[in-house]
């Protein structure tokens, strides 16, 4: 049996046959190979143990991070290690795989095969919950939304779980009671996830990202479509072609933009730009701690959503006055003599660095490269060109994006983010932003792009000295 308080509302019997009746996940006869030893795979391990499963773990890494940790607490789960071993997949009934772990992979196709079934824990969430799930994706901006969002309920008075790819994994926020879920899910989490019925869902924006992994741009915004599987409310950017044509006949469908007229959108009024819902408005749109026009259309998406689950405007505004951010997500560091150092590490694909940039009134330098993932730099190029005064390129891909620029702007070559800091130092004035803003993964040169973003503000605060 579940903890107590485990699994809010729901008691596990009527989990298991939910998991019986959509996945033939019978406790008796299941065989459940957990595909992936990391978060997500433990708070799999953690949920099946509770309700009686039994399974085996397997992982690619000789040693993952998290053994040791597991052993102490399952030591009697059956473990392998150091490489995908196949006896464990061919007498796998089901897999349950984790989202860093690709479909692609060859004991895993095999197993399809030969009749295995695939799980995604946002499956087994998503039969484990009787509140609303609001659910968010998109190439840019999901990590935000989905803090904003997780701050407007607290607001509004909500006990709220939030997680998914950002923060807890989603079936660790069973652990605690909820009358609201608001789930960050990436394109590797919808691609293995059927049973999402989300009550309020959206596609923030579609712009390549991924393409290692997905075998095109369409194909990669179809997996994202997937956040609208069910009959929920679809919440859609309608400033973005590819999102705005997943708008679906029948359902209930809420608009934002920043461009033009929508359910949730940006007006002058008396000569002050507002954030509106229809005609009434909400907040100036001045009041939005945040920098960058970009995340005037987070914050409106944030509010769509939250009113679609009946959450009050005034305290969702409230929250959003409040939000100041998150780390490496256009992050001011600091001003020095005059010059503006600003933190976008998290920007890894192109779409995030362009939408940086279009949120300058003016042009700035930009400090950009790391690994393309296989995304078409030429895709950055008219940004780069209406909004960069001069562009300081490092890391694996940083020939492709000078190649792509051809000239439009001056571009330096650094070896690493010190070299680019100074340089960026040396060419900026008073009244000057420094941007770093990507447009590439960090892995090249850095552990995460946390690590990037530490690194750069470490170098940004070293001016000071």
């Amino acid at each position: 049996m579940l903890a107590s308080g485990y699994v809010m509302n729901v008691d596990s019997a009527v989990i298991i046959n939910s998991l019986k009746k959509n996945f033939a996940l019978d406790p008796q006869n299941a065989k459940i190979l957990v595909v992936g030893l990391g978060n997500t795979g433990i708070s799999v391990a953690h949920y099946l143990q509770k309700l009686g499963y039994n399974f085996a773990i397997t992982d690619s890494r000789d040693k993952p991070p998290l053994l040791d940790a597991f052993f102490r607490v399952m030591p009697d789960t059956p473990v392998f290690t150091g490489g995908f071993d196949e006896a464990a997949f061919k007498v796998a009934t089901h897999l349950i795989v984790s989202p860093g772990v690709a479909l692609t992979e060859k004991s895993i196709v095999k197993a399809i095969a030969n009749g295995s079934r695939i799980v995604s824990d946002i499956d087994l969430f998503a039969c484990s919950v009787d509140v609303p799930i609001i659910a968010i994706t998109g190439s840019n901006g999901k990590s935000t939304v989905t803090t904003m969002l997780g701050e407007m309920a607290k607001s509004a008075g909500k006990k709220v779980g939030v997680g998914g790819n950002l923060g807890p994994p989603a079936l660790e926020l069973l652990e605690q009671p909820a009358e609201l879920f608001v789930l960050e899910l990436s394109s590797f989490l919808l691609e293995r996830t059927t049973m999402l019925n989300a009550a309020a869902a959206t596609v923030l924006n579609v712009s390549p990202d991924h393409l290692d992994r997905h075998a095109d741009e369409a194909k990669y915004a179809l997996e994202k479509q997937k956040v609208f599987n069910g009959d929920g409310v679809m919440v859609i950017n309608i400033d973005d072609p590819v999102v705005n044509a997943m708008s679906e006949p029948g359902r209930r469908v809420v608009t934002f933009s920043i461009k033009q007229d929508a359910d949730f959108h940006i007006a002058q009024v008396n000569g002050v730009e507002h954030l509106m819902h229809n005609n009434q408005r909400l907040m100036p749109l001045a009041e939005l701690p945040l920098e960058g026009r970009h995340n005037a259309a987070n914050a409106l998406a944030a509010l769509a959503l939250g009113a679609s689950v009946g959450l009050d405007e005034q305290a969702m505004c409230q929250a959003l006055k409040k939000f100041k951010g998150l780390d490496h997500r256009m992050q001011r560091v600091a001003e020095i003599k005059g010059v503006t150092w600003v933190n976008d590490s998290k920007a890894t694909n192109i779409g995030a660095c362009v939408a940086a940039l279009q949120g300058y009134p003016r042009k700035v330098i930009l400090i950009a490269g790391g690994d393309a993932k296989g995304a078409d730099m030429n895709e950055l190029t008219p940004a780069i060109k209406e909004k960069a005064k001069s562009v300081v390129l490092m890391g694996k891909d940083a020939d492709l994006i000078k190649e792509a620029l051809n000239d439009c702007v001056p571009v330096y070559a650094a070896e690493n983010m010190a070299q680019a800091v100074q340089i960026s130092a040396s060419l900026a004035e008073s009244g000057d932003s420094v941007l770093l803003s990507p447009a590439c993964a960090s892995l090249d040169q850095y552990k995460n792009y946390q690590d990037r973003g530490d690194q750069f503000s470490k170098a940004v605060l070293g001016l000071l000295t």
